[in-house]
């Protein structure tokens, strides 16, 4: 039996936008639904459906009538975890080979049913997007950022300036190196974007390059600050500058630490008691006779204390000391009376306001270069978390007035009116905003304050429906609007088709899968060579590993495919159906070779030849022992302009040219098929 279906079981609003992902794909959908909902999220829902069932997805009459024996796959994707894990069994039972692709938050759970149960994936809807919102505010020049075997990778998209070394110094293919690969290359903004370059082309400034990078998580940090001016740094004294600096830390100190004004009034307070103490203590030292500096400071913190009556509480005449000290003592003692009650007051307020709670205190609030997360939710904590772990400066908002302390300890908190929350947050100076809290209309109101404080500000909203994010797409067309269950069901679809998908990001509002394949016997991949992958099917190869050897990281085209290969690709969507199906894009470039400079150059030519395209040493050595000819093997562009470079090097003259229908013609006669060729 064909298995050409795929269910969908459960219709909210991840679902639904589930089946949109594998409507991409061109594949027959069935889906299930207890309750028929009166309004589709998704416009057009149905049409989209080959099959709609209404019923519960765990009985086995419901699963049959799906013709759950010819589906490919099941996405379990309700609300319910416990009722999506019921539903995985019960498909399991009726079918032994159906790929489950599960809604579900519970890992050892996950874990447990993979073994048990077999070709069986989990996701958590809300961890897939986080990552994403956490990329889309770093206000970088990253678009990606994860971690492969223990490596940090970096997707970078750079707009060239003429001081860029890169700039008219370097052809885009020359950018490709071992520790880095192209993804990208634009003019403007109608050209292609993903998998789309010229070989041959020169970087020039003004240039938009996307590359993926072997880096590490610090070398996120490396934003300029917003609140500097540009224009090129003044020289000045060692003293001026030390002095700027204190008072920029005072400063600070005293926005992050005293912004309530009982606060501030103790540190006054304490400060006037310390100045008190001083001049008292000096003053008694020089006037009254035989005493002692400790003996005079203990004298003045009497006073302070109130103890004027135990200094000078006799009614005899005191001679030694001048009538204008003892008044002066007396003042001291009400001033101290006044002040070192207010200090009293200050700590009995703090001890009584933490309720006896003795917790780590939040740190304060950052003052410039750090990301605003309104919304502390599950999403933005685990957006949070992310970005503390990119080493970034983050402060959080949040409406609800009373947080668990335990929730991030370490990140500085803005609770109560979101007015007031977001005058707090020093907006101006900050890098970006990301808002994510689990209200809508919440989310554009917060939008459109933001907007109306800093229109320069980066502003990554949070949205479900589709229609939002296409209106507020438009109306904020600086913002990136993410919609959360359109992302998840992107990875879910993808997943569908027996891929890992291990993460994503965004390029030009386009999504990249990080998509691990294990290689087959007989599959589409099986057999190629990793150019023929890469150019055949729009994806970029990242890692390659043959067991028991280890990993390679952005590994060469050279390399040709086996069954039991592990191979991390970045894809979209569209790159997934065609590996899938084995619609790969066609081949129309040959080779022509003309002029071999050395007996060493036709030794080495032949050996490039067949590394390159993939054919057998017989083939490439027939070739170069009867030139002029022609490689009667078809290649992609860029493997084709890649194979000349590497016989220019040896000194072999050659040139691409076009495959014509004669040549066509010529090779289905005369030539072996590639695989045929191949060693």
């Amino acid at each position: 039996m064909k298995l050409d279906r795929f269910l969908v079981c459960g219709l909210g609003s991840l679902g639904q936008h589930c089946v949109l992902a594998l409507h991409q794909f061109g594949v027959k959908i069935v889906a299930i639904e207890q309750v028929a909902p009166q309004s589709w999220e998704v416009p057009n829902l149905v049409d989209l459906l080959d099959e709609l069932i209404i019923g519960d997805c765990r009985e086995n009459n419901v699963l049959a009538q799906a013709q759950i024996q010819a589906c490919r796959a099941a996405l379990i994707v309700t609300s319910n975890e416990g009722v999506n894990a019921e539903i995985a069994l019960a498909i399991r039972q009726l079918n032994p080979h159906t790929r489950l692709v599960v809604r579900s938050a519970k890992a050892n759970l996950n874990r447990l049913l993979s073994q048990q149960l077999g070709n069986f994936i989990a996701y958590e809807p809300i961890e897939l997007p986080a990552h994403s919102f956490a990329i889309a505010a770093l206000g970088t020049d990253t678009v990606g950022f994860f971690n492969l075997d223990g490596y940090w990778l970096q997707v970078v998209r750079q707009r060239m300036s003429p001081a860029h070394p890169w700039c008219n110094a370097r052809r885009l293919h020359q950018i490709d190196t071992r520790s880095q690969k192209l993804l990208a290359h634009t003019r403007s903004a109608t050209e292609p974007g993903f998998c789309q370059w010229q070989f041959e082309e020169i970087v020039t400034a003004g240039d938009l390059v996307t590359y993926i990078e072997i880096a590490d998580r610090s070398s996120l940090h490396t934003t300029p600050d917003r609140s500097l001016a540009a224009g090129k740094k003044t020289k000045q004294p060692q003293i001026a500058r030390w002095a700027r600096r204190v008072g920029d830390r005072f400063r600070q100190f005293w926005r992050s630490n005293f912004q309530q004004q009982v606060r501030r009034v103790a540190l006054i307070c304490c400060l006037i008691v310390v100045l008190l103490l001083a001049i008292a203590t000096v003053l008694f030292r020089q006037y009254y006779p035989n005493t002692t500096w400790i003996s005079a400071f203990y004298a003045s913190a009497i006073l302070l204390l109130g103890g004027y009556g135990d200094l000078f509480g006799n009614f005899e005449n005191i001679t030694t000391i001048p009538w204008w000290l003892q008044t002066f003592a007396l003042g001291l003692s009400l001033a101290g009376t006044a002040f070192v009650g207010v200090l009293y007051a200050v700590l009995t307020e703090s001890l009584l306001s933490s309720k006896f709670q003795f917790v780590k205190q939040r740190p304060p609030v950052p003052q410039q270069n750090h990301i605003v997360i309104v919304g502390l939710g599950r999403v933005g904590q685990q957006v949070a978390l992310l970005l503390q772990q990119f080493k970034q400066t983050v402060v959080g908002v949040t409406l609800q007035p009373d947080i668990n302390s335990t929730i991030l300890p370490d990140l500085p908190i803005i609770t109560g009116n979101i007015d007031r929350s977001l005058a707090q947050a020093n907006l101006t100076t900050a890098k970006s905003v990301i808002i994510v809290t689990d209200d809508e209309m919440l989310n554009l109101e917060v939008a459109l304050m933001v907007q109306a404080i800093d229109p320069q500000l980066d502003l990554v909203i949070r949205t479900s429906g589709q229609r939002l994010s296409q209106h507020l797409t438009k109306t904020l067309p600086t913002a990136r609007v993410l919609g959360m269950q359109t992302v998840s069901a992107e990875v879910f679809a993808g997943a569908a088709f027996g891929e890992n998908i291990l993460n994503l990001f965004h390029i030009d509002r386009q999504t990249i899968l990080v998509t691990e394949y294990t290689i087959e016997t007989g599959d589409t991949l099986d057999r190629l060579l990793l150019a023929e992958a890469a150019y055949g099917y729009g994806v970029v190869p990242i890692l390659h590993q043959r067991n028991p050897r280890p990993a390679i990281l952005m590994p060469t085209d050279d390399i040709l495919l086996a069954s039991g290969d592990r191979l991390v690709v970045l894809a979209t969507t569209e790159s997934l159906r065609r590996i899938d199906i084995g619609d790969p894009y066609p081949k129309s470039w040959q080779v022509e070779v003309e002029l071999a400079m050395t007996a060493e150059s036709t030794f080495e030519g032949a050996n490039i030849i067949g590394r390159i395209s993939g054919c057998s040493l017989r083939v490439a050595r027939d070739l170069m022992e009867n030139l002029p000819g022609i490689l009667n093997i078809p290649l992609y562009q860029h493997q084709a302009q890649r194979l000349v470079g590497a016989l220019e090097k040896v000194r072999v003259k050659a040139k691409i040219v076009p495959i014509t229908s004669g040549r066509l013609r010529q090779r289905s006669v005369g030539g072996a098929s590639q695989n045929e060729n191949r060693p």
